[in-house]
């Protein structure tokens, strides 16, 4: 018999739960199978304070014992949090067929934008687009609440360039609720979920699985109601005991004004999760009419904007974009920060913060000698004054940000309508995650979004989507769908999260991938759409669009890979670029400074009917040519080590002259492949050719090239080693 914890509840097999009151807006025609329920197309949103507390029971329950489905509480996949990583979620679970329920505090709050009303940026754009090429929500949203539209380093090279957007908030909550409340399979919730339910038997420890403690039956309401699903994906944000920080005063809250989520802390960590701390800022709100934008330099959109949803061709404020205004502090700033830090318990460095988006104060501290740092007074929406002054997140007490924001220029006169405050917050050391953002320790529990230490929208959703497809997938026993650093941000973020871990919040760069040439802006549908279909997790109409552009693409190569000319035949059209003799084809003739497609449209007058924005991917992947070659070899010798999978229930501790700090950093983090080994921080060459032997010698593997498998001690399975060790 097992003991019913405070926090961690074991479901009984006779528990018995009240159905809650609700508000039917249409009728859901339930029909057996899962996959009967993708015809769904209506969204029941309940009140869970409304309902009564469900009854419970503590008994035994064997592992191989089902729950009894309760009507109207039993789901698919559960979802737990409305914000940027559970929206992306609960939609992408519904959309591979799962019956998904959207759990969140408040209803009014899905989609809430809490800080910078914006979206993407250099290498946070790329996410967006690879949400949207997997039908993800966030970029079809931006696109219709967006008021100003930039691609960001557009004077460099296409593999840097970020697509942004500043955002009408209120216009993206709206979209958003609207889009979820429609959405197929999928039911929305209000109510504050205190803790996770597991089957009544934990499951033992065995060699290579010591870290798995037990698998999730559900979640447990502060009301006691229990609502039971096989999978569950948390996303809380900072909400895991949230705490704001204004001046020297601090008290729970996820978000200002809303109740910070303690309980689910405290099973988390009961559970055995390693729950660390870290924390954020977000500025002052301002009252622009009372900033004087005479003196400061204006931003404006670009023209035409460029859509982040590949199903867009414009974006809907396009004729209306909303102008942004830079200004900067002082001498006279600082020195009013300086003089007033011990009025702020959120500095301490006993906490990280963000290090690439720092409040003013670590700012100040850490850059002393400079002089000015920029801010961008960023309006909030069409039918509000509220300015958002990017680049100044702060923890002050009131009046000192006042008497700070009024020596900046412009601001002299300002009105505050809303101080600056700090959240400090729990978050899971990612490291407990597989690739799918399954927990190790708890099967069928996911977690995306600030919860696994990151910061910023951009990186929410992505695990959001990525968490709520998996859970989707995995409650049918399909196929799971991995991201390698290959494929996408997505990927690269997911595991620098799950072999790295994290010691400040976690920021998304273009730096961060080794192949981003391949991995850029505009070709994220190519790189993910397919992958999604093939999963289950793209609509047919986005499947339909995406193979129209698709066979333009594969055309307009063709014909550019087909005219194959001498250099004196290229100068006839205008195109003398070189005199070596060399027959290049059009494809080749990008690669040269300033050659653009409308240069081969005498040559080759069929390009015109290709669409441009086809257009223009051909010509990256043609400027790009040469070394998008050299970065594919790159690429195939990183999926070698990819495609060696570690099994899942390898003893590490069998596995002879490995050291003991390398075999307790394996164990502990239980790599799903050779290269996620190799990645581990510390590893050294002489353990992972130890891992490598002993993986060979007992799973044997085969060659990404034959399918043949390795014979041990043979001369293939040396060679093999010797490569390992050079590539190492």
């Amino acid at each position: 018999m097992f003991t019913v914890s405070k926090r961690l509840l074991l479901v009984s097999h006779t528990a018995t739960v009240a159905t809650p009151c609700r508000n039917t807006f249409s009728t859901l025609v339930n029909k057996p199978g899962i996959l009967s329920r993708t015809l769904e197309h209506s969204t029941r949103i309940w009140n869970a304070r409304s309902s009564h507390a469900g009854q419970f029971r503590s008994v035994t329950l064997a592992a191989s014992q089902a729950l009894p489905p309760t009507p109207e509480t039993s789901y698919d996949v559960i979802v737990v949090g409305g914000g940027h990583a559970g929206s992306e979620a609960c939609a992408a679970a519904a959309r591979t067929g799962a019956k998904t329920l959207l759990l969140t505090q408040k209803l009014d709050t899905i989609g809430e934008m809490s800080c910078n009303p914006s979206f993407g940026g250099v290498g946070k754009g790329v996410l967006v687009r690879e949400i949207d090429a997997l039908d993800g929500l966030c970029g079809r949203i931006s696109d219709l609440a967006g008021v100003q539209f930039r691609i960001l380093n557009r004077s460099k090279g296409p593999a840097v360039h970020g697509p942004r957007a500043q955002i009408d908030r209120k216009l993206y909550k709206k979209h958003m609720q609207k889009a979820l409340h429609e959405y197929p399979n999928l039911t929305i919730m209000a109510g504050s979920v205190s803790d996770i339910v597991l089957g009544a038997e934990i499951l033992p420890p065995t060699p290579g699985q010591n870290n798995v403690q037990g698998e999730i039956k559900g979640i447990k309401l502060e009301s006691g109601e229990v609502i039971h699903a096989p999978k569950v994906v948390i996303t809380t944000g900072t909400f895991l005991r949230g705490e704001i920080h204004i001046g020297l005063e601090a008290y729970p809250a996820g978000r200002i004004n809303e109740e910070a989520s303690i309980g689910l802390s405290d099973s988390l960590a009961q559970a055995g999760f390693e729950l660390s701390r870290l924390k954020t800022g977000t500025p002052p709100r301002l009252d622009g009419k009372t900033i004087d934008y005479s003196e400061l330099v204006p931003q404006y959109g670009d023209t035409p904007p460029s859509p982040f949803s590949y199903l867009n061709k414009e974006v809907a404020n396009a004729h209306n974009q909303l102008i942004c205004h830079q200004t900067s502090t002082n001498p006279k700033t600082h020195e009013i920060i300086r003089n007033n830090l011990h009025k702020s318990i959120h500095i301490r460095e006993t906490v990280k913060g963000p290090r690439y988006c720092p409040s003013i104060e670590s700012k100040i501290m850490r850059f002393a000698a400079k002089e000015a740092h920029t801010i961008w007074l960023e309006p909030e929406g069409y039918d509000t004054d509220v300015v958002y002054p990017n680049g100044i997140s702060m923890t002050l007490p009131e009046k000192e940000q006042i008497d700070m924001l009024r020596t900046i220029k412009g601001l002299e006169n300002v009105t505050v309508l809303r101080c600056g405050y700090g959240v400090e917050y729990d978050y899971v050391d990612p490291r407990e995650l597989k690739r799918t953002l399954e927990t190790h320790r708890i099967h069928g529990l996911y977690l995306a979004g600030q919860i696994n230490g990151t910061t910023g929208y951009e990186e929410a959703a992505a695990q959001g989507i990525l968490a709520g497809i998996n859970a989707g997938l995995a409650v049918q026993s399909k196929p799971p769908l991995i991201l390698t650093r290959a494929d996408a941000y997505i990927g690269v973020l997911v595991d620098d999260l799950i072999t790295k871990g994290v010691e400040e919040p976690y920021r998304i760069f273009t730096s961060r991938s080794e192949y981003r040439l391949t991995l850029r802006a505009d070709n994220a549908d190519l790189r993910l759409t397919r992958k999604g279909y093939e999963a289950g997790c793209v609509t047919d109409y986005r499947w339909n669009v995406y193979q129209q552009m698709e066979g333009d693409m594969h055309r307009g190569m063709q014909l550019m890979n087909d005219l194959k000319l001498s250099p004196s035949k290229w100068t006839e059209y205008g195109l003398g670029k070189s005199d070596d003799g060399i027959k290049r084809s059009a494809i080749e003739m990008l690669g040269f400074p300033n050659i653009k497609m409308e240069h081969f449209y005498e040559a080759l007058p069929e390009l015109k009917e290709i669409d441009p924005v086809v257009q223009e991917k051909i010509a990256i992947e043609g400027a790009y040519s040469v070394y998008l070659r050299r970065q594919g070899a790159e690429v195939l010798a990183f999926m070698r080590d990819e495609s060696m999978e570690i099994p899942v229930d390898l003893d590490y501790f069998a596995i002879p002259n490995l050291s003991n700090e390398n075999r307790s950093k394996l164990e502990r983090q239980r790599p799903e492949t050779l290269g996620a080994a190799k990645r581990i921080e510390g590893m050294t060459p002489t353990s992972i050719l130890e891992l490598l032997k002993f993986v060979q010698k007992t799973k044997r593997p085969p060659t990404t090239i034959t399918g043949e498998k390795i014979r041990p001690g043979s001369r293939r399975d040396r060679l093999r080693q010797k490569m390992l060790a050079k590539e190492f």
